[in-house]
């Protein structure tokens, strides 16, 4: 048995033995599921990861491929989450900057081991699928 699967059956053992998980922990978990799995927000923790505090046109540009509205739904969606903090500076044109707290960077951290899962696998997920590919031709 492998490390991961002996973690993962390790936390199923754990929540069995539990008498009832928390609604709110079930709840937070399948939200930030449903956070992380959107495209964009990956994609923008890891930017600001590498890069520091970015204005919003630095951040687009780094990003490639978002549109305005949804980069700023996003980042609102970010901020509300306690992931990225917005700060407005008080200038002539208006300066916003964006970047990650320490909830936002831990959450990212917590993710490496998907990047690190993918270069692992990276043969084996391209053999699949040309396999799958050539079968379903």
């Amino acid at each position: 048995m492998s490390i991961d699967v002996a973690r993962h059956k390790e936390v199923q053992r754990k929540l069995q033995r539990e008498k009832k998980p928390d609604p709110r922990v079930q709840a937070l978990v399948n939200e930030v599921i449903a956070r992380v799995a959107d495209k964009w927000t990956m994609i923008i923790l890891d930017v600001l990861a590498e890069h520091g505090a970015l204005r919003f046109t630095q951040l687009s540009r780094l990003v490639g491929g978002i549109s305005q509205k949804m980069l700023t739904q996003t980042l609102r969606e970010m901020e509300r989450e306690g992931l990225v903090i917005r700060t407005a500076y008080p200038v002539i044109p208006p300066k916003v900057e964006y970047h990650l707290t320490d909830l936002g960077l831990s959450l990212g951290d917590a993710f490496c081991g998907v990047w690190e899962w993918a270069q692992q696998n990276l043969d084996t997920i391209e053999r699949a699928r040309t396999e799958f590919d050539r079968r379903a031709a």
